[in-house]
């Protein structure tokens, strides 16, 4: 039992399929239990850096492989050279209400399960996998909130953060969720991803954003850049045809998964 949490279940070997493995976590962070979906190419020793990947509402850990096949976008872009080894790791949110934001409730902390208590979990169950290897953090929608947001919060942690149809502001998950906002009393200083960035503004890892033509989310989206570029942060902003939707984000997750290859050659 790793000391950093009560207890750990792992899938057994024998019951997996293509590679993907679950595993419940009792978190302190979120004061009950947590899931994640984790996929390594064959051998972890061969993966050269750790990829979070965070889901939108109404999801779950499973969302980024069953709906959006992700850990076949990373076995072939991998075997075809485009990416090194790289290791996925799509935790739940910690399930509350239709989303939790990611964020500091007031009883539980989904900030913390992901920023601080997840990557201690990545090194406890892949021991193959070190403590130093870098970790990269992308997401869509409320999941690209919270990439972009804890990414640039918890600058040192990763290398480089990617967001799919994001929310950019907290206050835009109204038009998603069922729960009152007020419900989640989010503290102030963690509601705008522009705000976050600002505020780290001086050792931010490389940041890149994209979101479809017919999202809900675009004009959010290209008000997010026009900020950045205004303020002079450097970043990657792009948009392709498609709307809030997982076939937009299963072809786009290649893009970021390029995005982050780049910066494990430090380009």
């Amino acid at each position: 039992m790793n000391p950093a949490f009560r207890t750990i279940e792992i899938s057994d070997p024998r019951f997996e399929h293509e590679g993907l493995r679950q595993i419940t976590v009792k978190s302190a962070a979120l004061k009950g239990r947590a899931d994640v979906t984790l996929w390594s190419p064959e051998g972890a020793a061969s993966s050269e850096a750790v990829v979070i990947l965070l889901h939108g509402v109404y999801g779950s850990h499973w969302a980024w492989a069953l709906k959006g096949g992700a850990h076949r976008t990373a076995a072939r872009l991998i075997a075809s050279g485009e990416i090194p080894g790289m290791t996925l790791v799509m935790p739940s949110d910690g399930l509350w209400g239709d989303g939790s934001g990611y964020v500091s409730h007031r009883t539980q902390d989904f900030e913390q399960w992901i920023a601080a208590e997840l990557p201690v979990l990545v090194t406890s169950v892949l021991p193959a996998v070190p403590e130093e290897r870098p970790f990269f953090i992308a997401g869509l929608s409320m999941g690209g909130f919270g990439a972009l947001r804890i990414g640039a919060k918890y600058w040192h942690r990763f290398r480089a953060i990617s967001g799919h149809s994001s929310i950019t502001h907290f206050d835009q998950l109204s038009m998603f969720v069922e729960e009152p906002l007020a419900d989640y009393h989010a503290p102030l200083e963690d509601r705008s991803v522009l705000e976050t960035i600002l505020a780290n503004s001086d050792h931010l890892p490389s940041v890149r954003f994209d979101c479809g033509t017919d999202d809900p989310l675009l004009a959010h989206n290209r008000e997010l850049h026009s900020r950045l570029v205004a303020y002079g942060i450097p970043h990657v902003y792009e948009e392709f045809s498609g709307g809030h939707e997982w076939p937009y984000w299963e072809e786009h997750l290649a893009d970021t998964l390029r995005f982050f290859a780049l910066h494990l050659k430090g380009e």
